[in-house]
This record gives structure tokens, sequence and C-alpha cells, in this order.
């Protein structure tokens, strides 16, 4: 600034700076919400797409023209009415012209336009546009003065505030824009579904959501596929927000050697080369096994992508992992916001429909307004012509004598009692009008314009009528237009099962020590001979081993039990995958647990919905202490995130082994030093979850401890299964076992010496058994149970495994059905309990 310079202080304004940014940025963000991001309830439009269609039209570029060039059209939007960038421009005129994702095109492009595999169109000087019939239908009636004209951005022009349209476009092409604060997301429909929803309501404004649901079903996208379930559909038509689940078409076609899943129909919004490179990412990175190839064949004959499944691999199963893990599966999240008198709203699909209804209401009045307007002024100019007709001689000679056509004009009115405008069209009339077939004429017309005008007075005054006229608009459209429903809808969700991802296979669930889970295909492990040395099991980290293995298959539920006595929840499917070498994940990344707790016992379930089997069913524990408590199963049958105590437990006591009873059962109870007790699961009264339980087993003094607990379903065909921790074991009658009262000492189950060790497991097997156990080092034995012999509960046994390294001893046992039987493992109609046991302190 010059020093002369001084500053004008009265022409300083002080303002606050925090109100200043507030009002500024309100001030944007309306701008960005009424002007250039939302639609209009009324026509469905943000301005760029209004401006384009109106700008279409002023060139003559109409579907019954010439196309022209998209850069022509470009530049006279932008140059007349929308003073932005071009590329938002072009975007927006492309975006109206691509079948996959306008239900119904406005623009009929020529030329690369992009495609639904995310291709990018051409550039605007190479592509060639011009409207559709629809297009030209949004603006019938727009010079009858159906909608007010704003002037455009330099005051030189004007443009339409909306479109007087007879489609109802917010619903039947949907639309999404970004605001300030808010955005918008609304799915396309099906014209014929929409137009019959729209009269319903004209002739019923009560009609409730249920109401219209009749008519509008579910949203119709472009590219077909299906809607999964009503529920999320419902939602957003009751309250503007829902979430629509969507499913693409496909088919397993079969093959000589393997089967195809053939997909021809994709979720809307989907970009088909990204969904084919994603399902070979998937392949490729072993989340989806069973997929050979994935090709993408699509052609004129429409949309085929091929994935072809390995011999061995379900297709159905593969399919269902696809929906889950792919965008064959997705959903279309609905939030219907849009302008209504120039303010944003959330809309319900009633509203939508009212305010579309109410404008149609004003165009139909103010278009019948003007015909009526223009008829009477045509009316009243043939009345005088007809009376020229009719005096045609005193007419000429008055024009004759007259010095000029004013001097006429003025003579005639005088003469006949005419206006200014009756007299100059009877002076502008031509000789030839004077012949009798053009007079006939006159007269025909005139009497038409008499019933037009009655008609549209009528309109005017008759509320019904013009509801008629608004249907009759709709009805013509829909005659046009109109076609079949492309997206088909599944009405019901509860098809959509997680279990159906998965092969209801054997597995086996392995948990180390440390408190590693993993599931693994009960195939991996051959059978071997007793006393084999083994094979090589899961890969752990030092001084960790596996301490727990569990025969289950992949539907059934895990009700995993702590040392302190809590109990969690999970399906067999959500553990983690692995083969033997695989070390697994911590059960603590999985379940809530507490760090000083772990998992010492599970059971598995078919299911926890059957409200008669929970009810029929209890959960008997065994603590080391030799305490037993039985709870109905219904009070477990309810899985929360953080678990639940399902047992108090008592300082220096923990859970070694929970079972599944049906309250007939008997149990036996064995301890670390080869003794057992037998009796009755009715002298265990039922408690709640929270109760500590009553003695089950008196122990000897010392080192003693419960090792295991079985359930006897028959005593005639079961026997009892002991293993001690050096390897040996034998099988005894369960008749052996002397049946007394829970709370005793037992009797010898298992002849304890230095070679054997003391004793580890207890199970309850039939000769359909086979014998899974792994020692600390990680080895890992499969043998049948029906090698093992019967002998008396009092011996010995014979060896098991051979413990080929110094120190290392049985760490888990556990029992599972025959590998000749594996294949009806689903119909095992063992006990639903898996076989849990405390082994030694490492």
């Amino acid at each position: 600034m010059d020093e002369n310079q001084t500053i004008d202080l009265d022409r300083v304004q002080k303002i606050n700076i925090e109100e200043e940014m507030k009002k500024s940025y309100i001030d944007y963000s309306m701008s960005v919400i009424v002007a250039r991001a939302l639609p209009d309830v009324r026509d469905g439009f943000k301005p760029v797409h209004r401006r384009i269609l109106y700008g279409m039209l002023g060139i003559g570029n109409t579907s019954s023209n010439p196309y022209k060039k998209c850069a022509r059209v470009v530049g006279e939007v932008l140059g007349k009415y929308h003073p932005h960038g071009d590329s938002s421009v072009y975007g927006a005129l492309v975006r109206m012209g691509q079948s996959w994702n306008m239900r119904y095109m406005l623009v009929d492009g020529q030329g690369n336009f992009g495609s639904v595999d995310g291709d990018s169109p051409a550039a605007m000087r190479y592509t060639e546009c011009r409207l559709s019939k629809m297009g030209e239908h949004i603006m019938d009636d727009l010079e009858k003065d159906t909608v007010d004209m704003d002037p455009n951005f330099d005051d030189t022009l004007t443009e339409p505030s909306v479109m007087p349209t007879k489609i109802p476009n917010l619903l039947v092409n949907g639309g999404n824009g970004i605001a300030v604060g808010m955005a918008t997301n609304m799915p396309t429909h099906n014209l014929c579904e929409v137009i019959d929803g729209c009269c319903a309501y004209i002739d019923n404004p009560d009609i409730d959501t249920d109401g219209l649901m009749q008519y509008i079903q579910a949203p119709d996208f472009p590219t077909g596929a299906y809607i999964y379930g009503l529920q999320g559909v419902r939602q957003a038509y009751e309250t503007g927000r829902g979430r629509i689940v969507m499913r693409a078409k496909s088919e397993i076609e079969s093959g000589d050697t393997h089967d195809k899943i053939v997909v021809t129909e994709i979720p809307y919004g989907v970009n088909k080369a990204d969904l084919v490179a994603g399902i070979a990412d998937l392949v490729k990175e072993g989340k989806i096994t069973g997929i050979s190839n994935v090709n993408d064949e699509s052609g004129r004959q429409g949309m085929r992508i091929v994935v072809d499944v390995k011999r061995d691999a379900n297709a159905n199963v593969i399919l269902n992992k696809l929906y889950k893990m792919t965008a064959m599966q997705s959903s279309f999240s609905v939030n219907s916001i849009a302008l209504v008198n120039g303010r944003p709203r959330l809309l319900t699909l009633k509203e939508c429909v009212k305010y579309f209804v109410e404008h149609r209401h004003d165009v139909t009045i103010r278009r019948t307004k003007y015909d009526l307007k223009k008829a009477q002024e045509r009316a009243h100019i043939l009345k005088g012509l007809i009376i020229a007709c009719d005096n045609i001689d005193e007419v000429v000679r008055i024009i004759r004598a007259s010095e000029t056509p004013s001097d006429a004009q003025r003579n005639l009115e005088k003469r006949f009692e005419l206006d200014e405008l009756q007299s100059k069209a009877i002076v502008d009339m031509r000789l030839s009008q004077l012949t009798n077939m053009r007079i006939d004429q006159l007269h025909a017309e005139f009497e038409e314009l008499e019933r037009q005008i009655a008609y549209f007075e009528q309109i005017l005054s008759d509320p019904e009528l013009c509801k008629k006229v608004m249907k009759d608009d709709l009805q013509e459209v829909k005659e046009k237009y109109g076609d079949e429903r492309r997206t088909e809808i599944k009405p019901f969700e509860h098809e959509f099962n997680a279990e159906d991802f998965y092969p209801n296979d054997p597995v086996v669930i392995t948990v180390s020590h440390m408190g590693y889970i993993k599931r693994t295909p009960l195939s991996e492990f051959r059978e071997q001979s007793r006393g084999g040395v083994g094979s090589k099991g899961a890969r752990t980290r030092e001084q960790d081993f596996t301490e727990y293995i569990y025969p289950a298959t992949m539907h059934q539920t895990m009700l995993f039990f702590t040392r302190k006595g809590r109990c969690y929840w999970l399906k067999c499917y959500e553990i983690p995958e692995g083969d033997k070498n695989f070390k697994g994940r911590a059960i603590q990344n999985m379940l809530n647990i507490d760090p000083d707790d772990s998992v010492n016992a599970l059971l598995r379930l078919r299911g926890l919905n059957d409200e008669e089997f929970v009810k029929s069913h209890y959960v008997v524990f065994a603590t080391k202490n030799g305490t037993v408590k039985k709870t109905s199963l219904e009070a477990y049958s309810r899985p929360r995130t953080n678990g639940v105590n399902a047992i108090n437990i008592v300082e220096g006591d923990e859970v070694v082994d929970v079972r599944l009873t049906n309250g007939k059962n008997e149990i036996i109870l064995a301890n670390r030093n080869g003794r057992a007790v037998r009796f009755d699961e009715d002298s265990i009264r039922t408690m709640g979850r929270v109760s500590t339980g009553v003695r089950g087993m008196k122990l000897d003094e010392g080192d003693d401890e419960v090792v295991g607990m079985i359930v006897v379903n028959n005593a005639e065909t079961e026997t009892v299964m002991v293993v001690s921790e050096n390897g040996y074991g034998k099988r005894s009658q369960v008749e052996d076992y002397r049946k007394t009262n829970r709370g005793g000492k037992g009797v010898k189950t298992f002849s304890i010496t230095e070679k054997t060790g003391r004793l580890v497991a207890i199970k309850n097997v039939t000769d359909d058994n086979d014998l899974m156990i792994i020692n600390k080092s990680g080895i890992a034995i499969r043998l049948a149970v029906s090698e093992c012999r019967v002998m008396g509960r009092a011996t010995q046994g014979v060896r098991l495994i051979n413990l080929s390294k110094k120190n290392d001893v049985i760490a888990s046992v556990c029992k599972v059905m025959s590998s000749e039987k594996e294949a009806d493992v689903e119909g095992d109609k063992d006990d639903e309990t898996s076989q849990p046991l405390n082994p030694p302190t490492a």
C-alpha cells in the first residue's frame, strides 16, 4: 500500500470469522444439494440431466433425426445452460445411454459408450448420440406452459425448472449422488409396476405400503439377477432406507468330465471384469478350492461367465462359496433422498409416488388451461371468419370502399361488432377460403373446438375426470414402453444359509496345549495297526503339543468349556482349516476367553434350534477334584459373543470333562490311579448354570485327580477303553464295573505299573470305532479298536503305541468312527458329545 494512502475506517466491516465460515459453508452445501447432487422428486433429474435433454431437444437431436457428435451436444449444454466442466456433462450424457446402468435409456448412443466391464467410453469427439423415444417423452407438453421456466446462468435464455414427464423417472431409473453431509442411492424399477402403483394411488390416496407392494413388488435392475428376500425391500419402502440383497443368476451344467457353473446375470453395479478377476484371485490364494478354471465367454448372445469345477468337487458347495466370497452376491443400500420443494427429504415409496402424482396433476391442469386458452382463441377467430363468410358480399363491399387495411378493419368492427383480432383475420383471409368446401370446414372446425372447450372446462371442474386423464396418460406410456420384469424375486431368505457353503464332511478338531485350534479332514489320518509308531502330527511351537482331539462334522456346533467354567460357541466351519502339519489359530483370538483361562472340554451338537432336543438333554460336568454337575442343555442353547458361566468352580478345581446325556444314562468316572466308579445319572439332581455340583468320585490322597468321564448308552454293545500315559491300553466289559452310588472310590480299572504309567484316558468304544492317539512330541496314530481284545478290568492291557522318544508320554486320546464307515458319518447314531480328556500336566 502506498504510504500516502489511508484506510477509510467507515468502509471496514468487522465480522465474526466463525459465523462467516459457518454461513459460507452452509451456502456452499445448499448449493451442492439443490443445484448439483440430488435429484428432484418430481422428474428424478439433477440439473445436469435436465439441461442435457433440453439442450438436445433445442438443436433437434431427436430420435427421428440423424445422430450428432456428443461433443456438439456437450458444447450446446455448456454454452447455454451448464457452465461447469465438460467431463461432468459428458459423463452424465453417457450414463443415460448405458443399458447396464439405466433401466430405460433416455439417450440413444452410437459408438463406444463403455461396458459392464468398467471400460471407459471413448472421447466425446468420437461418439454420437440422439434422444431416445422415451427421452423425448420426458419432455412432452413442455411447450404448453406446463412447468416454470427459469433464466439460465447469464439471463439470456430460459430452461425448465422441472420436466413435465409422464414417466415416474425417479423410481423407474433410480439415481445416486453425494452431496455435502448427505447422499442418495435409489434403485431402478419396472415401468409397468410403477405406473400400476401410481394409478392405484390416484384411485386411493390412503393406500399403504403393503397395498403399493401389490403393484410395485421390488426394484427391477437392468442387469437382471435375483433379489434375495423382501425384508430389506419392505424396510426401504417403509422408511426410505434399507439393504437389498442381490444374487447373480447362475446354473450348474453337468458335463462328461466335470461340472460347470455358468453365470448369465450379475447384480446391479457389479463390474464383470473385476468379478472374474476376483474369482481367479481367490482360487490362486487357495481361499476357494475345487475350481480349475474361470472364463468370460460373454458375447452377442449375452453374458456368460463359466467356472469349471474340478471332477472331485461339489459344484453346489463351490457356488455357495462364490456367493459368500465374491460380488456374485452383493447388496444395494437404499437411501431415498430427493428434493421436495427445493429441500432434501428422506422419502418412503408412498411419498415418491405421491409427489410424482401431484406433479402430474399440476402438469395436467396447466396443460389443460393452455389447451383451453388456445382453443378459445381459435374459436374466437373462427367465429369472426364464419360471420364474414355468411356476409361475404357486404364484407367485400366494405373492404373495397376502405382506403387502407386499417380503415377496413375499423369498418368491419363497427358493422359486425367484431374485435381487432377477428377483423384482422377477415382482412388477411385468402379468396380460396370463400369456396363452399372451405366454409364447411370452418363450421366443422368451430364445432370441434366447442366440444374441446367443453371437455377442457370439464377437466378443470371435475376432479374425477382429471384423474382419468392422468391415468390415461400413464397407461399410454405403459403401452409404449412397458416390458417384462428382469430381476427375479426370491422372497424367502431362509434359503440363504451359511451351512450351504460347506459340505457336512467329517473332520477332526485339534486343540494344542498352548491353545491353538484347527480342523482337519478325517481322511488325512490313515489307519495303522496296533503297536505302530504313528505319523507326524501338527507342527507346534516349542514346548507345545496337541492336547485334545475331537471328531465332528462341518455343520455341528461346538460348545467350548473352559477350565474356569465358562461356555462359548463356534460352528465347526468357523474353525480354521489346515492339514496335519498346520499349527492352527489361537483360541484366544476366536473367543473372548480370559488370558488366564483355557479350553478344557468340548461338546459337539447337530443343532441348538431343535426345541424338543435341547429340553430333553442335559450337560454333565466332571471336575478334577471329582465333582459332577448336571444342567439342562436349554441353559446353553442361546449363544452369546462373550460366553456364559457354565459351572461354578471352587478354588483349586477345574473342569476336565463335559458330556451330553438324555437323563437316563449311566456315568463312569476314572482317576489317574486306575480306579473307576459307575453310577446312574439319576443320582445327580438337575441344577442351574451357576451352581457348583455334587461329589461324583472320592479321590485318593496325594497326587490324584479325575482324568475323564464316559456316558454309557448301551452296556451290551459298548466296552470301556482305558489308556495309560506310556501307551498301554485295554478294553473291558461295562458290566465288569459294579454299579455303586456316586461319591464312592470305585473299583480297579487298570493295573498301574512303572511300565504302563498312570491313567490318562477313559472311553466307551465299539468295534466300529477307531482310536486316535497323539503324544506330546506330536506323533499321531490311528488304530482300529477291533484289534484290541476285550479283557478283565484289573489287567494292564497291551501296547497301543510305541513311544520312540525318551520321556515321551501320551497327550491325547480320541475315538472316531472306523475309516470303513466314514462315508456314513452323517448318520452316526453315537451320542452327540465329544470325547475330551485331561492328560497329565506338561
